[in-house]
């Protein structure tokens, strides 16, 4: 069954442009030219991943609040930022929102293709997984790679799919740190250092809303970061 790729972008040339590069993969690509359009045919049906630009029509911050509002409604959607706005705090902004890449306009089609390629893998990984392996507990931490859910002191955590690979990439082996291109490889992504530490940040605050004194996540200064092993006993 193809898969369904939704572009929302004000741009009519750029937005019919990204989806006929897409098509040209093989997938079904559904267009829209602002947030409430998006939202409105999204309220059926979520499709299989979106990419979205931050000025929409009237609304500057449009795919700021259409990102919020998917996310709302799904965790695990892969969302893509695609856009002119090239400042670190717009691209902060925008992962902290619960994105999984973003990505500038200046960026080769093939390099999105990749991309969009690599959040998809990320989603088939899950069935590549073994009955045996499909659960990860470590301590207060329960991880369903079934499911790609995952709950700490039994509440869950809300991650996104670039999130929940990064906590089990490091949560699987407590007290063997991980740099930053494990990691990468680990999420079948390719970030820069400042997105993977944006992405480890919001990863604490979502723990941190369920447990104030949470800590298991160890920044381990010029290496990477750490599941600490004084954390996998309740």
């Amino acid at each position: 069954m193809k898969r369904t790729i939704a572009i929302v972008e004000d741009e009519p040339a750029l937005r019919e442009n990204y989806a006929d590069a897409f098509r040209r993969q093989g997938y079904r690509v559904n267009t829209f030219r602002d947030r409430p359009e998006a939202m409105d045919a999204f309220g059926s049906r979520l499709p299989d991943l979106v990419v979205i630009d931050v000025g929409l029509g009237d609304e500057p911050e449009g795919g700021f609040d259409l990102c919020r509002e998917l996310r709302a409604r799904s965790p695990e959607l892969p969302i893509i930022f695609l856009t002119a706005l090239d400042s670190e705090l717009d691209a902060i902004s925008g992962l902290r929102l619960g994105a999984d890449d973003y990505l500038t306009k200046d960026i080769s089609l093939a390099h999105l293709i990749a991309r969009v390629v690599a959040l998809f893998r990320r989603l088939d990984a899950r069935r590549s997984v073994s009955e045996q392996s499909q659960m990860l507990r470590q301590g207060n931490l329960e991880m369903d790679l079934e499911r790609m859910s995952a709950r700490w002191r039994e509440q869950p955590l809300g991650l996104t799919l670039t999130e929940f690979w990064l906590v089990h990439a490091l949560a699987r082996r407590p007290g063997h740190v991980k740099n930053r291109q494990q990691l990468m490889d680990a999420a079948n992504t390719v970030l820069d250092d400042s997105t993977v530490t944006s992405h480890i940040k919001r990863i604490r605050r979502k723990f941190q809303e369920l447990d104030s004194g949470f800590n298991a996540i160890e920044t381990m200064y010029g290496m990477g970061y750490r599941w600490s092993e004084d954390n996998i006993s309740p």
